[in-house]
């Protein structure tokens, strides 16, 4: 399922104000780590797959640069488990 460039804005929207890494005791949302597009974009590769899958997969394959870059982590790594089922709630009228 193909998302139009604008369900992919939307959905970006979406991701940046909801969903956010934790370190520490500290919540980043990805809209301030610039990490909601290109989540958007993953989800939007695999949206076929149904929310559930999308969203793991989505999350393992987003490599998020750490450390000035010299890392790298999947994104699955750096967000609190609740936030998957958050991220599945938002995907799922996008794989209808």
């Amino acid at each position: 399922m193909a998302l139009s460039s604008q369900a992919i804005r939307e959905l970006t929207a979406e991701l940046a104000d909801r969903l956010y890494i934790q370190i520490g005791g500290w919540h980043l949302y990805l809209g301030d780590a610039a990490l909601a597009e290109p989540l958007a974009i993953e989800c939007a590769a695999r949206l076929d797959q149904g929310a559930a899958v999308c969203a793991r997969q989505a999350l393992e394959a987003l490599q998020v640069p750490i450390g000035g870059g010299s890392s790298r982590l999947p994104l699955a790594r750096l967000i609190p488990p609740g936030q998957l089922q958050d991220l599945e709630d938002l995907l799922e009228p996008y794989s209808r």
